[in-house]
């Protein structure tokens, strides 16, 4: 079974169905965009124990008659300069998510632009010369303010003309994440770039 898709300018392209014309399965992309940005943190706090910070082997005063409260260091969670009770560690934030997984939450997401009218696809997009004026006149004239420019390969000039647009970004299909997908209003794409990431969701 194939799809049938307009291209911006009246003719049409065929899609298989089994890349654009999944079921929209919420809780599966929830679990997929999760894991996603959780295997982008860092994970690098690192904060000292008592045992880990410098110093306070000594008492700092005797055990009684000072009228102070009793001391054995001053490297105690209260004190300035001393370790945190429950410091925090290196840890890895990153979640299991297996391929089959991955592909489906990605097929949902396209087959949900697609029934949405947020996937526009163009037969080419191409810059005579790195303007921003430019893209921005041809994004409007397709409708697509805040957009994800997908190409099939690197496009210096459509790059370095999209650059400034604050809703705007530019991607290479083979690249493609999840966020990306869901962080504009609209995406677009040429023909070469559908059909590349028809294979990969295939």
């Amino acid at each position: 079974m194939s799809i049938e898709l307009k291209v911006a300018g009246g003719s049409d392209v065929s899609v298989s169905d089994v890349a654009f014309g999944r079921d929209y399965n919420e809780s599966l992309i929830h679990q997929v965009v999760t894991a996603y940005m959780a295997a982008g943190r860092r994970g690098t706090k690192a904060q000292l124990n008592r045992a880990g910070v410098r110093g306070g082997g000594a008492k700092p005063w005797r055990q009684k008659g000072t009228g102070r409260a009793r001391a054995g260091t001053t490297r105690g969670p209260i004190w300035v300069g001393g370790g945190r009770a429950f410091p925090g560690h290196n840890r890895d934030f990153s979640q299991k998510v297996n391929r089959k997984m991955y592909k489906g939450a990605m097929q949902s997401i396209v087959s949900e632009l697609v029934r949405t009218d947020r996937l526009i696809v163009v037969d080419e997009l191409s810059m005579s010369e790195p303007k921003t004026k430019l893209m921005a006149a041809k994004l409007a004239d397709l409708g697509a303010t805040s957009a994800l420019i997908l190409a099939e390969a690197f496009d210096e000039n459509v790059f370095l003309a999209a650059r400034n647009l604050p809703h705007v970004s530019v991607m290479e299909v083979s690249a493609v994440d999840p966020v990306s997908l869901l962080r504009h209003d609209h995406v677009v794409m040429t023909v070469a770039a559908l059909k590349r990431l028809e294979e990969k969701l295939s």
